[in-house]
């Protein structure tokens, strides 16, 4: 534990140092300054007034930032220290691989997820100032939510990390998992699908496994509980879940998902030649 706990600091404090922190961090605080000044927290959609409304925007805007970030600033951890020639050295310290490795995740994890989290934090104490409607239940579901979304991209990213032998073939592998999951796993596979007329339920289920997908539903259901704009889809979903069982798949299944791809990334990192 403490091997891990020191390799994750190491890696926050080289983060710290990166460029790339510096400019994430700026967007999802620049993010949240500009809903406030477009007075979104003053507008009404649905019934959500206050910072309920900035919160669903500042969603459906990480679901399409999040990942991409997690995913290009992740691949070059394990890739990026092998071309940068302080791959041996560090391995060479009395630390256990599977320590190291875990750490370098928790460090990434710390790192990525609290510039999300303090904007959000910032926004809902200067509502809690302005004396703007706030409800703390959808707060904490929406944290729980990006939670699981980072920590499954950050899986993916450290096993591609892991596989690819440079950090341009970390980051071409990342850019085409990101492509897959964003577009064509929506809209080619499930077009097929219902081209081949498959029950419905079976095609739902396959677009609620990709992780996206089911962070953008689960997005959908906290600010339309009857989930009108999917149409049928909401009846599948809402008659086989109900909506706390829905919410409670969809924080849960990414997380698991992006562990298993972390555990298989280190099952590899263990076995491989390691220069």
């Amino acid at each position: 534990m403490k091997s891990l706990l020191l390799t994750a600091r190491l890696d926050i404090a080289e983060s710290l140092r990166a460029r790339w922190f510096l400019f994430y961090s700026l967007v999802f605080g620049g993010l949240i300054v500009l809903l406030f000044v477009f007075g979104l927290t003053e507008s009404r959609v649905l019934g959500f007034t206050g910072l309920s409304r900035l919160l669903v925007t500042y969603i459906q805007l990480c679901v399409a930032i999040l990942p991409v970030f997690v995913l290009i600033t992740t691949v070059r951890s394990v890739a990026g220290d092998r071309e940068a020639g302080v791959y041996e050295y560090m391995l060479s310290l009395p630390v256990p691989l599977k320590s190291w490795f875990w750490g370098k995740m928790l460090g990434r994890f710390l790192v990525i997820f609290l510039p999300v989290f303090l904007a959000m934090l910032g926004a809902a104490l200067w509502s809690l100032y302005r004396r703007i409607g706030l409800d703390w239940e959808l707060f904490l579901l929406y944290t729980l939510l990006l939670v699981s979304l980072s920590w499954a991209f950050l899986g993916f990213g450290m096993l591609i990390s892991t596989v690819a032998r440079t950090p341009d073939v970390a980051q071409t592998g990342a850019f085409l998992l990101w492509l897959v999951l964003l577009l064509f796993l929506d809209l080619l596979f499930l077009g097929v699908m219902i081209r081949e007329s498959l029950p419905f339920e079976l095609i739902v289920g396959v677009a609620l496994l990709n992780p996206l997908q089911s962070f953008r539903t689960a997005a959908i259901l906290l600010f339309d509980p009857q989930m009108v704009v999917l149409g049928p889809a909401a009846y599948v979903i809402l008659d086989s879940l109900g909506r706390w069982g829905y919410l409670a798949f969809a924080i849960l299944y990414p997380a698991i998902l992006g562990t298993l791809s972390a555990a298989l990334g280190c099952f590899l990192f263990q076995r491989n030649d390691l220069p």
